[in-house]
């Protein structure tokens, strides 16, 4: 289920009025109609007004917020309110409140603050969340609905204590198992009752802070558990809702490569996915990108909302620079180009005080309409007009797949050792870009994602190998494709658990390969590894190595590259192994930059993968195709001057109605796009399934 179609991409952003005198609402619809706004995310921190005591509920400010917006053509997404407790809630009922990693229950205050497992604060949630869907369900500005705000934290309660009891049951069934699952038997752990497990917290387990305690496997099941409880939290509203509405797509914002959350197992219940962006603004522009293709990611390529973004600044950060002009069309259509079928902002207006006062709006405190910022904003909304309907629904039509896993991540940074300086998303990053910067369209999937339309998969760090992964690797090499993995990856099982078997586990036959020992160093200690020029033997290139080495031993694979110092200078620090008719490549250390590119592109590049803008990495492409075959190419010029192109498609530039042949010189502008419309589509062109 999906926002029903409307005519073009949805725009607006959070808005929230109860925050200003009511007067300014007509100079807020009169500045959203000039900046082409059409879309409201409304009450998302609304439950002090909408319940001010426990048996009271008041409409009055939402049913007033609705009404206007109804009456100016604007749709809502309509928040339940329910991510901060209103204060009479936490006072009546001081178990709502969490208990932090050092076992003090917290009082009232921030936001983010409930208590997951707390049935009290389930039941005042849902109710609300069913008496605004009753309320609200056939009203004409409602678009979708919206609940909670950004998921997140831990409890360490003793109602969480008993949840997390009754979840391990669920999971393992019995003691007998959860003690093989964990390992019980290192340090007398082994437990003979339930009720002798707690959480793993500064007062039980504490080895180095929350996610480094001395038994990985019962941090590893703490996590699933906090993902599970929190989206218990969830479900309870969604289906408060449903009995009222239920046609109406329901969502919440979620935040990209947010590490405490395994988004996958939120995303079955998610009528479509959104997100908020926020990267750091010196970030290069694939960490954004990498965002975008995660959340597309989770509903198997469908289009997702950009939920939040900000128009110019942020507050949250010690130092919080400024968007420079042309950087805020530039996000917004990087976000188009990876699969958004809405862009929005935090916020409309400017919040008149706490801590989000000076966060970056579309309107200020002063309410003017000739500032910079607001002029880019109503730019951009007069050129999604010209865009229109056409990419809505849209789909990617990648070759390349990366592998993200939530398991992954947790198992390989709450482990001790080889080294705490790798960082799972750093590594999974580094091989997206190579590849982004490469030309290729790339899906994020889980691992359990289908991998049958794919020809290359990317496996970075791939720490946990579950269920039949490995099996479906092999079958996608041996069918021609080709599958990379990387150091510390294949070492454990779904409990984090070593597998018994030569590194890498059950991706060894695959890879072709034996690793019996690593090294690690610190992170300024860089080995050389030289690595080999393809088709042309004897041409080599220079990488520099840090953080892991991996003392590789062939078993039918072939060097790559050589590690160039200490005793195992010589050994091989990448390899590729030929699998049935493809092959699988393992890269055994953290090569550098320009390292990873040359691995990546020579996977690439054995599929026909390499983009016509491959040498100019400052230019990020991306293609769409729509339910109708028409395809959409997006050009985006990240650089601070002009890029100079030539033309891959015979196309229409839709923001300029420029024709352009193929061949033909294109210039884009700095921080310049362009959205080009083949005129016709290529045979060859690579397809996309569309429900």
């Amino acid at each position: 289920m999906t926002p029903p179609p409307t005519g073009k991409i949805r725009y607006g952003g959070d808005y929230n009025p109860e925050q200003w005198p009511e007067t300014l609402r007509d100079e807020d619809h009169r500045l959203f109609t000039r900046a082409r706004i059409d879309t409201l995310t409304v009450g998302v921190f609304v439950w002090s007004l909408t319940q001010p005591a426990e048996n009271v509920y008041d409409f009055s400010v939402l049913d007033g917020i609705l009404a206007r917006a109804a009456a100016e053509g604007r749709r809502v997404c309509l928040a339940t309110g329910t991510a901060a407790l209103p204060p009479w809630l936490a006072r009546a009922h001081p178990e709502v409140n969490r208990t932090d990693f050092e076992g003090r229950r917290h009082r009232y205050g921030q936001r983010h603050s409930f208590c997951p497992s707390s049935p009290v604060y389930r039941a005042a949630a849902g109710a609300l969340a069913g008496r605004l869907a009753e309320r609200y369900a056939g009203h004409p500005a409602l678009l979708a609905w919206h609940i909670g705000n950004e998921y997140g934290g831990a409890c360490y309660c003793e109602r969480c204590a008993a949840a997390f009891r009754g979840w391990l049951r669920t999971a393992h069934g019995t003691l007998d198992a959860l003690n093989d699952a964990w390992c019980t038997t290192f340090w007398s752990h082994r437990y003979t009752d339930w009720d002798e497990i707690e959480p793993p917290s500064a007062l039980t387990e504490h080895w180095r802070g929350p996610d480094h305690t001395a038994f990985q496997g019962i941090t590893l099941d703490y996590l699933r558990f906090t993902t599970d409880a929190l989206l218990g939290c969830f479900l309870t509203e969604k289906t408060a809702i449903r009995e009222h509405s239920p046609d109406t797509p329901v969502t919440t914002n979620l935040m990209g490569m947010y590490r405490p959350l395994d988004y996958h197992r939120w995303a079955p219940h998610l009528d479509f996915a959104s997100w908020d962006s926020y990267p750091p603004l010196d970030a290069p522009p694939s960490v954004a990108a990498l965002g975008h293709d995660l959340m597309r990611g989770l509903k198997d390529g469908a289009p997702f909302w950009l939920m939040e973004q900000t128009p110019s600044t942020t507050a949250c950060r010690d130092v919080n620079p400024l968007r420079r002009p042309g950087e805020l069309r530039l996000a917004s259509w990087q976000a188009v180009a990876h699969g958004a079928d809405a862009v929005l902002y935090f916020q409309l207006r400017a919040s008149r005080g706490a801590c989000e006062k000076y966060h970056g709006a579309v309107i200020g405190h002063a309410g003017r309409d000739d500032t910079r910022v607001f002029g880019e904003v109503s730019e951009l909304g007069r050129e999604l007009e010209l865009l229109g309907d056409i990419s809505l629904a849209a789909r990617t039509p990648a070759r390349v797949a990366l592998l993200f896993d939530w398991d992954s991540w947790w198992a390989l940074e709450i482990s001790d050792g080889p080294s705490r300086l790798v960082r799972y998303q750093e590594q999974v990053h580094t091989y997206y870009r190579a590849a982004r910067e490469a030309g290729a369209d790339v899906d994020v999937v889980p691992v359990t994602a289908g991998l049958d339309a794919y020809d290359v998969v990317l496996a970075p760090t791939l720490h946990m190998v579950k269920g039949d992964l490995a099996a479906r690797l092999e079958a996608v090499a041996a069918r021609g494709g080709t599958v990379l993995a990387t150091f510390l990856s294949g070492r454990v099982d779904v409990h984090d658990r070593a597998f018994l078997a030569d590194v890498p586990g059950p991706l060894a036959p695959l890879m072709g390969i034996r690793v019996d020992e690593w090294d690690a160093r610190p992170a300024d200690t860089a080995h050389p590894v030289t690595l080999g020029g393809g088709e042309d033997p004897a041409r080599t290139s220079e990488a520099d190595a840090r953080l892991v080495f991996e003392i590789v031993l062939p078993r039918g694979a072939e060097p790559v590259g050589t590690y160039g110092a200490d005793f195992y200078a010589g050994t091989p620090a990448v390899t590729r192994h030929r699998f049935g008719a493809g092959e699988g490549w393992y890269v055994a250390t953290a090569l550098d930059r320009p390292g990873v590119d040359l691995v990546v592109r020579r996977v690439l590049g054995r599929h026909g993968l390499i983009g016509p803008y491959a040498d100019r990495p400052a230019v990020e492409s991306a293609t769409r195709v729509a339910p109708d075959g028409t395809h959409l190419h997006f050009l985006l010029n990240h650089a601070s001057e002009p890029a100079r192109l030539t033309a891959h498609v015979t196309a229409t530039d839709l923001l300029t109605g420029r024709h352009i042949e193929r061949g033909e010189p294109l210039t884009l502008d700095p921080r310049g796009v362009a959205v080009l419309r083949a005129r016709s589509v290529d045979p060859a062109a690579p397809r996309v399934r569309h429900p």
